[in-house]
């Protein structure tokens, strides 16, 4: 049987309150806060609940509660305070020091077993999720720490480093190839398709991380085979219409390859995520032969891309009360955003077409 304490410095409330429970639990009393904190410390993996007199001799209620909190029994143990008061100052004040419930005198059986019951279970089941959230933060250290092992190794090895530099070649091809593109633009319609050009190559932990979620081993011949975006270039034009007619001219070209295109401009994601994305092989030159890579291209507006980065931020933020209510506004705000970025491409035909 679950073991309660009982602390009164009324005897009379003390034998109440263990006739009414001591068929469902090990009952044990104390007349004062130290003779309750000495059998605490005594039985604190056995104590399921601690019902509390406020007013004592030697020490009090309040006293108990703070000790208690210092030596952590507060977060294992749940408080239910014995109070013949109805104050609200009261009750505030036990609540903010992290009492559970009050047991109000005069005693009624059934309400004192229910109200101890309910007590009991909810800190059972506060305690095993807390220890579950434990056990997989520390389940999750180690697959970090496995990670990084295992990313460092990748570091090392020398046929990686190759491939990561392989992957830079192919990135600088698509950046010429669109810098190209640009000042082809520049020169017939005497303005740029687009705003920037931004590349990343991923980094050994996302490649590791994202290989073993896949299911496949950590090796350079899987990197290859069946990651697609160890490569990104992303391009930030002004209008919906850049963006199709410079990826129509990107691919157009003969020595590009595309092997999967997501137009989520057209078809945007539930969450209001837009862009376009491109997978291609991008040949590279080297001294042993002509080699194709694997490079991710996204094309994007201004609009989109701020978008997209604070959605991406908001994303990793764990502890928002409000994320429902978040994502609804960025839900409304990706479609203002498209709304937008065709009122200012219409702007812009209607400028640059000529005068009537």
């Amino acid at each position: 049987m679950q073991r309660i304490m009982v602390v009164d410095d009324a005897e009379l409330n003390r034998e109440l309150l263990q006739n009414i429970l001591k068929d469902n639990y090990i009952i044990d009393t104390a007349g004062d806060g130290e003779e309750a904190l000495q059998k605490l410390h005594r039985h604190e993996s056995e104590t399921v609940a601690l019902l509390l007199d406020l007013q004592m001799p030697k020490m009090d209620g309040y006293s108990v509660i703070e000790e208690m909190k210092k030596d952590g029994l507060q977060n294992r143990i749940p408080v239910l305070v014995i109070s013949g008061e109805h104050s609200v100052e009261v009750e505030d004040k036990c609540f903010k020091l992290g009492v559970s419930d009050f047991i109000r005198k005069p005693f009624n059986a059934s309400v004192v077993r229910n109200r101890v019951k309910n007590a009991v279970e909810l800190f059972a089941c506060k305690n095993e999720l807390e220890q579950k959230v434990e056990e997989q933060t520390e389940t999750l250290k180690k697959q970090y720490q496995i990670i990084q092992m295992q990313s460092e190794k990748l570091k090392e090895a020398k046929p990686f480093g190759k491939l990561m530099m392989q992957y830079r070649c192919a990135i600088m091809e698509v950046e010429t190839k669109l810098k190209v593109l640009n000042d082809e633009f520049t020169q017939n319609y005497n303005r740029n398709p687009f705003e920037s050009i931004q590349s990343r190559l991923k980094t050994p932990e996302s490649i590791y991380d994202k290989l073993r979620r896949k299911g496949y081993p950590v090796t350079v011949k899987n990197i290859e085979r069946y990651l697609s975006d160890v490569a990104g270039v992303r391009v930030i034009c002004s209008f919906p219409d850049d963006i199709y007619r410079l990826a129509e001219l990107f691919v157009r070209q003969d020595d590009i390859i595309l092997l999967k295109e997501k137009d989520y401009i057209k078809h945007p994601k539930d969450n209001g995520y837009r862009s376009l994305h491109l997978i291609l092989n991008i040949p590279i030159f080297l001294s042993k032969g002509k080699k194709y890579m694997k490079v991710e291209l996204q094309f994007r507006t201004i609009a989109m891309d701020f978008w997209a980065s604070l959605e991406h931020k908001l994303k990793y933020k764990r502890d928002m009360d409000n994320a429902e209510e978040i994502v609804a506004q960025l839900k409304a705000c990706a479609e203002s955003i498209e709304a937008l970025d065709y009122q200012m491409q219409e702007i812009r035909d209607k400028i640059d077409s000529p005068r009537g």
